[in-house]
């Protein structure tokens, strides 16, 4: 073992400011207020002074810039004062004292791209950037004549950096990376911090991935990218119309790309710094079967039989971590995975290959080949002792191998490319974020040590390279397969991720949930990832956590299978969530689905080299065929792929043929493949497209070069279209080289014939010999075919208008009588099995402030309580546990939690009643736990629940007095920022207290009671949730700080109840800004 001192990380770049009061001062309304110690972190920002604007005549934009004349490298110092001769230290204490100012900024890397900084000294004290995958661009100015639009304002207040970029009226947000919620994100706000966000919803704010990054569609439908930088926790605001606030610690660069006329020419501006995707295998873009787990060889080859016995489409199936020998990496199970080769060499002759998992947790055990070898090369993450650090995961306790470390990444990869004799075809690394159980940030600790490498920014502690530690996985994890097979292109899928993970891994939207909020959410996901650029994306299908029905799994599937990346996945417990899963309607639907992304894929295959060659998204928003058009702005039921327009339903109760669409402007004709079907999306091409199509396949190596090749063509006003095919031998590098073949075909109408030909074409591969079919979509589904030789020319005569009419009448009556005769997925609320709830609809409390779910059949829960003003959201849980619960007993899960409530009243807004629900659940014992859940009409900032339980039908041989029962209730609140977070109050005692998450467990009694109010506190996010209750009723508060999540409890005293003597505790929530 090699003996080494652990060096102290360098001292982050330090930003001066002013000195601060040693107290924190929170608001509690008008008539009292508490003052608690607290970090400057924890003070809430101050606002910035209004902005200087100025109307850039050229672009329509409100600048906050005065460009003038200059030498093409030359820093521009705005407002910053100083002299050239002063040291870069006054200056940063000069910019650090003085309010919000403009930043300095330089041209880099291409026209229409600026860097700025706080100062020229902040430039300097600037980390190196993670994110360019040539970092030296970023550094480097160039010359120019070109400038700025808008130039940014930032303020320093302790060690935050606070950057301001304020944009014309109407601006719409879109980024932000991998985000939960709409698609348009004015009004919303998130924080880059990798968090294991299992079962996350709408107002999660920080998920898997950070990507620091947002993309501005101006007014006019001009856009413009917004870079922050930064690898550190970043503040994203966009709640300000029109307005850009990014927070984080240290100085860091702001880098802006364009504004340009359209968004793809900032995406393609974007992926100059940051890289493109990689291209993928083609294989990997067929459809992927997984689950947790599928527990042997035996049952794995059984799967993948079965789909080819069916015959659904399947390319891949994937490992979880049971094949592992008790969850070691790199190792195999030698009683269900005894020879791993032998499995995949049968799964490659029937034509699927093998995906495995691979965690960054190395269990910590002599004798174990990985543990020993990492020790032996020093490659552990250290603690600020210099020891490794230790944290539980699935083996139990384990050391993590530090990548922003070359000697680790080498010794990884080197294991990886080992790995990969086994027959790996490709590889999942999971629990990068790196998650750590049994810890309320559900991460290591921040003070942790890397010893990264001079050129990522050194010796630093975990905060500085937490966000980055899942792509610098990746990467190594894609070196090593690289260096395996050299003329074969890697696979690798990631769960943690940072803006530019792109270059080395697919991913996935996380641990998701199986009910029809969730497939809503996927497909704005989808798409921002891909607007911050990662292309290569998908939920899992059916959702990850509970059950799906299966309608909701066959809709899913529908507009899963045309996702870039397309992945059935379920966690271990559910029920199976294989196509032929849900019975023979929803079979079938996975089939058609599954067998239209197979005819797309030579479309699909073309559009990932686009990707691979100019950063464009696979799958982007409708708004990018009209970015003028505010009206597509906030669509996000439909999306594009390339000139295809797909539009899917997301309600149970809608099939996508009865939805309406906002079409953009110009011709959209209708098609399909004869497989309309009311669970499938409805397909649309724009007039002027051709759409290269091929034959339906049921794995990527049945298709022939030579197999026949359909050309769907879309004419568009002038009677013209034009497409581009892409082909080569669909893994390794050849087309890098030029082994490829890039075929631009046009089609255009003469008189009344219509011509297709080939204009031109690029790559060194001749035309395979194959027929050329041709079909002219007439609209309403009609379409004309005829057929030819690839390569050459071929005319179609179009029919006369007369006719036109008439076989576009007869294409429509054919479609409907269709629709009418195939059998739609049965709506089926309850599928046997675990967790069926999961596809019910929660009932919702909205008025005032507040957004309620209401899970009336399991418990009467709270699943959801979203403050509508702040967009915080403080409950989010799943459908069966934790959210808001009562109890009726001191034992933890005691009767009230699971039974199924009955409705008794609901009262809504509308009416002119308060917003309200009353639920009652049957306990057991002639008692009912009641509960009145309302929003108060005449305080609607107030969510006041107010619960009993009561005697019913008790025995008179008890004396009309029931079995002792407490009251407890039982929130789960959920941590947006779990190291910021206390819980303070004034005790009855008169005390003033703070419970912080190192506290654990605390229980308070008596005179140490809080004095009828206590508050969840969120330094970070700068708003408190404050409980009041009636200390009379509350015998005993309980607080538990749990894993991201927290426990406030109320009990009452532990007693018998009678028809007259229930027991009761009304409170209320309120969140108020902290001050």
């Amino acid at each position: 073992m090699l003996a080494t001192s652990t060096p102290k990380p360098a001292s982050p770049p330090l930003l001066l400011s002013h000195s601060h009061h040693p107290h924190l001062r929170f608001g509690l309304g008008s008539h009292q207020s508490e003052e608690f110690r607290g970090s400057p972190r924890s003070r809430p920002p101050r606002l910035l002074p209004p902005l200087r604007l100025r109307r850039d005549p050229a672009l329509g934009l409100d600048s906050l810039s005065r460009p003038g004349p200059r030498a093409g490298g030359r820093w521009r110092r705005c407002c910053c004062g100083g002299r050239a001769g002063e040291t870069a230290a006054v200056e940063a204490g000069r910019m650090a004292g003085a309010a919000a100012a403009e930043m300095v900024w330089v041209r880099v890397l291409e026209e229409g791209v600026f860097r700025f900084d706080a100062s020229e000294a902040a430039r300097a004290a600037a980390g190196p950037s993670l994110s360019f995958v040539e970092p030296r661009r970023r550094e480097e100015p160039r010359e120019g004549a070109d400038g700025p639009a808008v130039v940014p304002a930032c303020q320093v207040v302790g060690d935050l950096q606070k950057v301001l970029i304020k944009l014309p009226a109407g601006t719409s947000f879109y980024g932000t990376g991998e985000a939960s919620g709409p698609l348009e994100r004015t009004g919303k706000r998130v924080f880059t911090w990798n968090t294991d966000a299992w079962g996350f919803g709408p107002g999660t704010t920080s998920l898997y991935q950070s990507h620091p990054w947002v993309l501005a569609i101006l007014p006019d439908g001009k856009a413009l990218g917004v870079l922050a930088d930064t690898t550190r926790r970043c503040e994203i605001d966009l709640r300000e119309e029109s307005t850009i606030k990014f927070s984080a610690p240290s100085a860091f660069p702001v880098i802006t790309f364009g504004p340009f006329n359209t968004p793809a020419e900032v995406m393609t501006s974007l992926s100059h710094a940051i890289g493109t995707v990689s291209m993928p295998p083609k294989w990997s873009l067929g459809y992927h079967q997984c689950r947790w787990s599928y527990d042997s060889s035996d049952k794995v080859l059984k799967v993948v039989r079965t789909f080819r016995e069916k015959g659904i489409p399947c390319d891949v199936v994937w490992m979880d971590i049971d094949y592992m020998d008790g969850f070691r990496c790199f190792t195999f199970d030698s009683n269900r995975f005894p020879v791993p080769k032998s499995m995949v060499d049968d799964l490659h002759s029937i034509g699927c290959k093998a995906i495995w998992m691979l965690d960054p947790g190395i269990k910590k055990e002599d004798g174990y080949f990985v543990y020993e070898t990492g020790s032996e090369n020093d490659v552990w993450i250290k603690k600020a002792d210099g020891s490794p650090f230790i944290g539980e995961v699935w083996p139990g306790d384990c050391v993590f191998p530090d990548f922003t470390y070359e000697r680790t990444r080498t010794w990884w990869a080197s294991l990886v490319t080992n790995f990969i004799s086994n027959g790996v075809d490709g590889i999942w690394n999971d629990m990068n974020e790196p998650a750590v159980f049994k810890t309320t940030t559900k991460t290591m600790p921040e003070s942790n040590i890397h010893r990264g490498d001079a050129g990522i920014g050194g010796v630093q502690n975990h905060s500085y390279y937490h966000n980055v530690y899942g792509m610098l996985m990746a990467r190594s994890t894609y070196e090593g397969m690289a260096k395996a097979n050299t003329a074969k292109r890697p696979f690798v899928l990631t769960r943690a991720g940072f803006i530019g993970s792109q270059r080395y891994a697919a991913t996935w939207t996380g641990d998701n949930l199986s009910n029809w909020q969730h497939l809503h959410m996927s497909l704005p996901m989808v798409l921002q990832l891909g607007l911050s650029g990662q292309p290569l994306s998908g939920p899992d299908i059916g959702g990850f956590a509970g059950n799906a029905t299966p309608r909701l799994f066959g809709r899913w599937m529908g507009v899963g299978a045309l996702f870039p990346f397309s992945r059935g996945h379920t966690e271990t417990g559910s029920k199976d969530h294989e196509p032929w899963s849900f019975g023979e309607e929803c079979e079938e639907v996975c089939r058609l689905a599954l067998l239209r992304r197979y005819r797309l894929l030579p479309h699909i295959y073309t559009l990932f080299f686009l990707s691979h060659m100019k950063g464009t998204p696979v799958a982007a928003p409708v708004f990018f065929a009209d970015p003028q058009d505010p009206e597509l702005r906030k669509i996000e039921t439909s999306f594009l792929l390339g000139p295809l327009l797909v539009c899917a339903s997301t309600v149970p109760d809608k099939g996508a043929h009865e939805c309406s669409y906002k079409l953009p402007k110009g011709i959209w004709l209708p098609f399909d493949f004869g497989d309309s079907h009311p669970d499938l999306p409805v397909l649309f091409l724009r007039g002027g497209a051709i759409l290269p199509v091929g034959r339906p396949i049921k794995h990527v190596g049945e298709a022939s070069l030579e197999d026949d090749l359909l050309l769907i063509i879309s004419l568009d006003e002038n009677g013209k279209a034009e497409g581009v095919l892409f082909e080569d031998a669909g893994d390794g590098y050849g087309f890098t080289r030029g082994d490829y073949l890039l075929t631009y075909y046009v089609a255009e109408l003469y008189s009344s014939v219509v011509s297709v030909k080939v204009l031109k074409t690029e790559g060194s591969w001749k035309r395979p010999k194959r027929k050329l079919n041709i079909s002219i979509l007439l609209g309403g589904g009609a379409m004309i075919s005829s057929h030819g030789v690839d390569g050459e020319e071929v005319q179609l005569t179009m029919p006369s208008d007369s006719e036109v009419s008439s076989l576009v009448a007869t294409s429509e009556l054919q479609h409907k009588k269709r629709l009418e005769m195939v059998k739609p997925i049965p709506d089926i609320d309850e599928p046997a099995g675990q967790g069926a709830e999961l596809s019910k609809t929660p009932v919702d409390l909205k008025s005032g402030d507040w957004l309620l779910k209401v899970v009336p059949w399991i418990g009467g829960r709270i699943i959801s309580m979203t403050h509508l003003p702040t967009d915080s959201q403080w409950l989010h849980s799943r459908i069966e546990i934790n959210g808001y619960e009562e109890y009726s007993g001191t034992e933890y899960r005691s009767a009230g939690c699971t039974e199924e409530y009955k409705v008794i009243r609901r009262y809504l807004e509308q009416s002119g009643d308060e917003e309200s629900i009353c639920l009652e659940g049957d306990i057991g014992g002639g008692l009912v736990l009641q509960r009145h859940i309302s929003i108060l009409k005449d305080n609607p900032k107030i969510v006041q629940i107010d619960s009993s339980i009561q005697a019913r039908s008790v025995g008179a041989g008890s004396g009309g007095f029931s079995r002792l029962v407490c009251l407890r209730v039982h929130p789960t609140f959920t941590l947006l920022n779990p190291t910021e977070v206390v819980v303070a109050f004034t005790a009855i005692n008169g005390l003033k207290q703070e419970i912080s998450p190192e506290s654990g467990e605390v229980v308070l009694e008596g005179d140490l009671r809080p004095n009828g109010e206590w508050m969840l506190v969120d330094r970070c996010a700068g708003l408190s949730l404050v409980n009041r209750f009636n200390p009379s009723q509350v015998s005993k508060c309980f607080v538990h700080w749990g894993t991201g999540d927290l426990n406030m409890e109320l009990w009452s005293e532990e007693r018998p109840v009678s028809n007259d003597t229930p027991l009761r505790i009304c409170h209320q929530y309120e969140v108020r800004q902290t001050n």
